[in-house]
């Protein structure tokens, strides 16, 4: 079972160099990295250069260049990761004993945040996956390349894409939640403020389960992506 692993960016700059050294132990194991841009300003492909099996452009969108990223990759196993986000040691093995042990077909892992901030915002977002079988990206969600292509990838649409496609993928099987931790940028929590970024989340998902349009969602989360 090969992994590949997935990291669209958008003027990530510097720190896609240092998510990448980072998986340089996978890669060593045969593990792919694929990075794609969604039309950088900063020279971030230049960055990603070197870190990377390969580094792909395509239309701005998370969705759109996750898309892309999973039809040029060659792993049985995709993971998408943000640029933001560091998986935890031995990742790959994680995954493949996981899904190989349970017979499942996707997942994700635990979430925490980087300096051991936010805490209680993790655990509520792990509990949350846990009982409702929806995983975010900031969860690194991974998924066989066969369940990937049979619920179409990622919908193309402006915002919620990791909620959508696990909501199709939950149709599937639920999904394997794995204990061990990634570890993610508190950064949009420090901008925005906690309970701001909390209450705004909630709205935006509910509306999103009611039937809201994805674009006007992001235009109400003043939506700059963050990949």
């Amino acid at each position: 079972m090969r992994l590949s692993i997935v990291i669209p960016v958008l003027n990530e700059g510097p720190r896609i160099s240092a998510t990448l050294a980072l998986l340089a132990p996978l890669r060593e194991r045969g593990c792919e990295v694929i990075v794609v841009d969604g039309g950088s300003t900063d020279g971030t492909p230049a960055f990603a250069s070197t870190g990377a099996d390969r580094v792909l452009t395509a239309p701005r969108g998370r969705a759109s260049q996750m898309n892309a990223g999973a039809a040029a990759a060659c792993g049985d196993v995709l993971t998408f990761l943000h640029a933001d986000t560091m998986l935890p040691d031995k990742a790959d093995r994680l995954v493949e004993d996981g899904l190989a042990r349970t017979g499942r077909i996707w997942g994700r892992f635990d979430v925490q945040f980087t300096n051991s901030a936010l805490p209680l915002i993790a655990a509520a977002m792990n509990l949350r996956s846990r009982l409702t079988g929806i995983a975010t990206g900031d969860q690194a969600i991974f998924v066989t390349r066969a369940a990937f292509e049979t619920v179409g990838g990622f919908p193309e649409i402006a915002l919620m894409e990791d909620i959508a496609l696990s909501a199709r993928l939950k149709r599937l099987s639920r999904p394997l939640c794995l204990v061990a931790r990634v570890t993610t940028s508190p950064r949009r929590w420090q901008t925005q403020g906690v309970v701001r970024t909390v209450l705004l989340m909630w709205r935006l998902r509910l509306a999103f389960f009611l039937g809201a349009r994805p674009d006007a969602l992001a235009r109400a989360y003043g939506y700059a992506p963050k990949h």
